[in-house]
């Protein structure tokens, strides 16, 4: 039977951390013990190897109004373990007092990352030393807010517009990105020397997020086609045709996880045409689902039991 990814496990939390997350949860953020009175937050995470959700909890710290978590754990000469979960996911799930968000995670690099680091340490010493005993980088992660925006959903169409519209905003971010990218490189070619080869951190962590979110948006849709072919028979052709539109998403979804795998290989003037070719079948996808559908999913309320 195919797994529904709507339908998720419950997040594994280590034992350790069991009795710290149910306190949190029960006190709208606030804990006792070692970490009474310090800024906490949960951050669920996908693993890298395992692909089973975990729940964290860290530390954070505010600056220049971005959410700051560092990859101290403790002072140790190795990375956590959810730092990797974010490079190969950089989708996650926060926790903060009684809020509860999408976000994208994002390491910050260079100079930045020294200038970040700098001031965290300076509000809070002790992950000063952390990094004073250890010849590893600790890596401070920015927790981009990634919600799509917040509208009233009455029906099935509001909701697929509203995950629509993410999406196109999403990946009209990464565009942007990927032409300052190069704009920068440019502006460092002659009298600074060669810019460095490949791209950065930022644009690949958002890169990877947008085709996370495509892949599971088109497996949900997936699964809720031949429900929606059951109760609208004369929608079979549109259907057939938008899973058709699916496969040619998904084989440019995955060209472009592959080029981005690696950030020094990767070709920036490359990346710009893939994520045009990108947009210019996604947009082509979404117009054509929207125009098709919504006159039918405009008729199914959301939640289902509501009165149509």
């Amino acid at each position: 039977m195919t797994e529904n990814p709507y339908i998720r496990p419950e997040p594994h939390v280590s034992d350790f951390n069991v009795p710290v997350v149910e306190e949190f949860r029960a006190n709208g953020g606030r804990v006792g013990g070692m970490f009474e009175g310090g800024d906490l937050l949960l951050l669920t995470t996908v693993g890298a190897r395992s692909g089973r959700e975990h729940t964290t909890p860290l530390g954070y710290v505010r600056v220049e109004d971005r959410l700051l978590v560092v990859g101290s754990a403790g002072g140790s000469d190795r990375h956590p373990a959810w730092y990797h979960n974010i490079l190969a996911h950089p989708m996650v799930t926060v926790e903060l007092g009684t809020e509860e968000f999408s976000a994208v995670a994002v390491p910050a690099e260079g100079a930045e990352r020294n200038r970040l680091f700098d001031e965290i340490a300076r509000r809070v010493p002790g992950y000063g030393d952390y990094q004073a005993g250890t010849g590893r980088i600790l890596p401070v992660v920015a927790l981009e807010r990634a919600d799509a925006e917040s509208t009233e959903v009455a029906n099935l169409a509001d909701k697929l517009l509203q995950v629509h519209t993410w999406l196109r905003g999403q990946l009209g971010h990464v565009r942007t990105e990927v032409e300052a990218h190069l704009a920068e490189r440019a502006s460092r070619s002659g009298a600074d020397g060669p810019p460095p080869p490949g791209i950065n951190l930022q644009l690949r962590q958002h890169c990877l997020a947008f085709c996370e979110s495509l892949h599971f948006h088109h497996t949900g849709e997936e699964l809720m086609f031949p429900h929606l072919e059951e109760r609208e028979p004369h929608l079979a052709r549109t259907l057939d045709r938008l899973r058709e539109e699916h496969r040619t998403v998904e084989r440019l979804r995955g060209e472009l996880e592959a080029l981005i795998a690696d950030l020094a290989g990767t070709d920036p003037e490359r990346l710009r045409e893939e994520v045009d070719r990108m947009a210019t079948e996604l947009e082509a996808h979404l117009d054509y689902e929207e125009a098709e559908l919504f006159p039918t999913l405009a008729a199914i309320p959301l939640p289902p039991d509501a009165p149509a």
